[in-house]
């Protein structure tokens, strides 16, 4: 059974994940990203801060962040909860592998999702 989920073209599917990197819509990527449904975009500090996360926050079409934290997971800390609740932007914070599935769900159903995802 293909549990891939109907995607337009162009869209960024995740398809795996592993403790080198991901691979998006049959291209690999190397050690942590951000995945936004038009584009990937390294996330080379991988900082979990406003800085850090400011591609988020500068796009203009996103509604929901999730975090993808590695195997583990960790609260998000309430100041960039704040930063981003000021914008619209919904924070949640969860393993990567949860991350990767849920973003490919959400954007399956047309929202405005992002994923910052470290590896595993």
């Amino acid at each position: 059974m293909d549990l891939t989920p109907l995607r337009r073209p162009g869209t960024q599917v995740i398809e795996r994940y592993a403790a080198a990197g991901f691979r998006v819509s049959g291209q690999v990527y190397r050690g942590p990203i951000l995945v936004f449904p038009d584009r990937i975009l390294p996330w080379p500090e991988a900082a979990l801060s406003e800085a850090g996360l400011a591609a988020v926050i500068d796009d203009g079409n996103v509604d929901l962040l999730l975090l993808g934290l590695g195997r583990g997971i960790a609260p998000v800390p309430p100041g960039l909860r704040e930063a981003f609740k000021r914008r619209g932007i919904v924070i949640e914070a969860m393993s990567t592998g949860a991350a990767c599935r849920t973003y490919n769900v959400l954007l399956a159903e047309d929202r405005r999702v992002a994923a910052a995802l470290l590896p595993i």
